[in-house]
């Protein structure tokens, strides 16, 4: 048969004897039907959703953790101890001057003053050791040697969870993935 376009289309098959007659469109059923593209080909039948509206599909898929690269590791751990270096020091010169506007250096220091000192000297002198420049110059060394500490204990734990994970097979991990 053929339609007003000139393509061929298929007829619906008449249904064997026992097999339900579908019924026409407008119904409450519409029987699957193949269309054809414009190449030719056959495409997938579509069916029409029926029921309730399902959950999304969760798909799951369990990995392992097999080795860490050291080299990685390293350059990671390096990033990351330098961030927390920058953090440590500018967290140390913003403590320092919320306390110092406070006056706590002067209370602090006046008290210690009074205490140590005597009639020929004034005493110990808090508010110059800890003035902001030695403050920053010895919070800067601290940073300094988290870094190298840090770093260096990271790559070293990456070549300890290589051998161990060599024994045990490595930290598995499911991953899931929302549609």
């Amino acid at each position: 048969m053929t339609d007003t376009r000139g393509q061929q289309t298929q007829q619906a098959a008449s249904p064997l004897p026992g097999e339900r007659q579908p019924q026409q469109p407008g119904g409450p059923y519409h029987p699957p039907q193949a269309y054809q593209t414009q190449g030719g080909n056959a495409a997938a039948v579509r069916r029409p959703r029926t029921g309730a509206r399902t959950a999304p599909r969760v798909r799951k898929a369990r990995l392992r953790v097999a080795k860490a690269d050291p080299w990685s590791v390293m350059k990671v751990s390096f990033l990351l101890s330098i961030a927390l270096g920058i953090c440590t020091i500018v967290a140390a010169a913003v403590l320092w001057m919320v306390m110092d506007a406070m006056g706590v250096f002067s209370t602090v220091g006046g008290t210690i003053s009074e205490a140590t000192g005597s009639n020929e000297s004034n005493g110990f002198d808090l508010q110059s050791f800890l003035s902001l420049p030695n403050v920053l110059l010895f919070t800067t060394v601290i940073a300094v040697i988290d870094v190298v500490l840090a770093t260096a204990l990271a790559t070293l734990g990456a070549f300890i969870y290589n051998l161990s994970a060599g024994f045990v097979g490595g930290v598995e991990l499911t991953l899931a993935e929302d549609e």
